[in-house]
């Protein structure tokens, strides 16, 4: 559904976005993980028709952004990180005004706005004007924008920046609930719980660049990473050790009276071969938890920093 190639832009001099690439499928929730500044803003630019790519392209269901932008334009729904909306128009006026803008009028357009605003929350708001709005119903008007007339494809950019902790769980349950449905959805985030929660597959950038892609189970496999296992028991460190150390595709990270944690190498017979070697054998072991690593360990791995440097 989204084709992206080799897309490179610079401003005066500097590389913003350097020879990115990557595809969505029909459905998919794709993220594009970075921090501040890595080029996730300027590539939703490119892709939805607002910049001018300095090289490569972007293809929306087979057609070209910059050959076919009218074409192009009627499938996408876009969800910017600033907050485009008219204060001083009550949300129902705003909606209608962007519905217009895409061909919907009368008995449709007033029933594709109760929709909109009864999905995200703000059935009972919709004659009250936006400047009266906390910063997180801004945020879910602003989304009810991008799906008024139904996208193919919805390109969200940071939607749950500086909003409370309920309007965020409402915006990524609608997001979800549009992707369930079919719409292709392109989502940029600074957030690790997010990108981890949210996407099927994500991509992460830094510095203009895809550093790499795929699901998260991939990346953490890339990255080197693989699950963690703490045991419990009525077992001593000495009869733990002999136990434990033998057994292919694990390293002993700490081994002690009644408890030890160990790694699982990624690249070895994985948790189901390894777990009935645990459990065998005379090592009285009580409790065994599973701690999958983090998108945030891949991330370090992969940059060298934390996400919020």
């Amino acid at each position: 559904m989204i084709r992206v190639e080799r897309l490179r832009k610079e401003f005066d001099g500097l590389v913003a976005v350097d020879g990115v690439s990557f595809t969505v499928e029909a459905g998919e929730i794709f993220g594009l993980l970075g921090p501040n500044g890595a080029g996730k803003t300027t590539t939703l630019n490119m892709i939805c028709g607002v910049l001018k790519p300095g090289d490569g392209r972007v293809l929306i269901d087979g057609e070209d952004v910059w050959a076919k932008p009218k074409e192009v334009k009627r499938k996408l729904g876009v969800v910017p990180q600033e907050i485009a909306v008219y204060d001083d128009l009550t949300a129902r006026d705003n909606l209608r005004f962007w519905g217009s803008l895409h061909g919907l009028r009368g008995a449709e357009l007033k029933a594709r706005i109760d929709e909109a605003l009864s999905r995200v929350g703000l059935a009972e708001r919709g004659d009250d004007k936006p400047k009266t709005f906390s910063g997180g119903m801004k945020r879910r008007l602003n989304l009810c924008m991008g799906l008024l007339h139904r996208p193919r494809v919805l390109l969200l950019d940071e939607p749950t920046v500086g909003i409370d902790p309920q309007a965020r769980l409402n915006v990524l349950e609608v997001v979800r609930e549009i992707a369930a449905a079919g719409t292709t959805v392109l989502y940029t985030t600074h957030y690790m719980d997010e990108a981890e929660e949210l996407c099927d597959r994500l991509a992460i950038i830094d510095h203009g660049k895809i550093l790499t892609l795929g699901t998260l189970d991939q990346l953490r496999r890339l990255a080197g990473e693989g699950e963690v296992l703490r045991l419990s028991g009525s077992f001593d460190q000495a009869a733990a050790s002999r136990h434990l150390a033998p057994i292919d595709g694990v390293k002993l990270l700490h081994v002690g009276d009644g408890d030890a944690v160990l790694a699982l190498d990624p690249a070895g017979p994985g948790l189901t071969a390894v777990l009935p070697r645990l459990l065998d054998g005379d090592l009285a072991v009580a409790d065994v938890s599973v701690q999958r690593p983090s998108l945030q360990n891949v991330f370090i791995r992969l940059t060298g920093r934390e996400l919020r440097d």
